[in-house]
């Protein structure tokens, strides 16, 4: 939506991910992200840390399962989506609100790891150029007959190699 409110969160995950389905079967993941700004205090040349932010986030459908396939306890994450505050009573009738992340994108931090990428088929949807909008299908599939031009295969083309030691020197193709 375009009033949404989009934040960018980086943190590690509290637990493993749940993973769930509705009664539709479409899958639904939840996780909390714990998040904890660090200031270097010149005066005592420390670093110093803040206090904990504690951010519900959830993501759908396929994204979802890729997710909880993906993503662990103590994994230091990006995550990017819109933020959504949830009224709800208490069983004591207090009124309280809570803030949540809708994730539209998220990943391993590659700060301190490194990670392997692994494309997954997509399944269903319309054909024809949806790219990033699963509601409405996701990518068009190739045909049998072309040659591989996607950069996240082992040998795109025969042209890129990203798995190699040292990269190559060809120009990314994107």
């Amino acid at each position: 939506m375009a009033n949404d409110t989009q934040i960018t969160i980086v943190g590690n995950l509290t637990g493993d991910v749940e993973l769930r389905f509705t009664p539709n079967g479409a899958a639904v993941a939840n996780f909390t992200i714990a998040s904890t700004p660090r200031v270097f205090e010149r005066s005592s040349g420390e670093w110093k840390e803040g206090e904990t932010l504690f951010l519900r986030a959830s993501v759908w459908r396929e994204a979802a399962e890729n997710v909880a396939e993906t993503l662990r306890k103590g994994m230091r994450v990006i995550a990017q989506g819109n933020l959504k505050s949830r009224s709800y009573e208490t069983k004591e009738g207090a009124r309280r609100t809570s803030m949540e992340l809708e994730v539209l994108e998220i990943g391993p931090s590659l700060r301190f790891a490194s990670a392997n990428v692994n494309r997954n088929q997509r399944s269903g949807g319309q054909q024809g150029g949806n790219y990033g909008n699963q509601q409405q299908g996701g990518f068009q599939q190739q045909s049998q007959a072309q040659p591989n031009t996607d950069p996240w295969t082992q040998n795109a083309g025969g042209n890129y190699n990203w798995n190699q030691q040292g990269g190559n020197d060809e120009e990314i193709p994107f």
